[in-house]
């Protein structure tokens, strides 16, 4: 797997049958090693080792409905109220982010409500709060602290 940009991490990985997988802390499991698998995986342990969010408020691809569409969302980060903090959206590395990204994180976060979004490609991350008055996305330089 390609360098992404976040710190180096340790991960465990097994082979069988010459197919790769890495341990997922959050789901306790490993998990075939794709490219958008593997931005997931550095995207965990960035929550984790960097940002100190509690792993038990981490959920990985859980399948959400939008107008009778069955979608799976990449990462929801909750809050101890149970609302939802931080939604990320993962994509392999050659996937450029663009408009299109942005509105399905956006058409997933008209159910969800996070606060606030994160989408990435493991090269290019771009972090928003959510500003549901005026319905738009204010950038921001880097993720907030965890709310205690």
């Amino acid at each position: 797997m390609i360098k992404l940009n976040f710190p180096s991490y340790q991960f465990r990985f097994k082979n069988n049958e010459n197919k790769v997988s890495i341990f997922d802390e959050i789901r306790k499991k490993f998990i075939m090693l794709t490219p958008e698998e593997w931005v997931r995986q550095n995207v965990i342990r960035f929550l984790l080792e960097e940002k100190k969010y509690p792993k038990s408020c981490i959920n990985v691809e859980k399948l959400i409905k939008i107008n009778d569409l069955i979608k799976r969302y990449d990462i929801a980060v909750f809050q101890p109220n149970g609302s939802i903090f931080l939604l990320i959206e993962c994509k392999a590395p050659e996937v450029k982010i663009s408009q299109q990204t942005f509105d399905q994180i956006a058409r997933y976060n008209l159910v969800l409500n996070a606060q606030y979004l994160m989408v990435t490609n493991g090269l290019n991350h771009y972090f928003c709060k959510m500003d549901f008055e005026n319905e738009k996305y204010i950038f921001l330089h880097n993720l907030p602290e965890y709310p205690i």
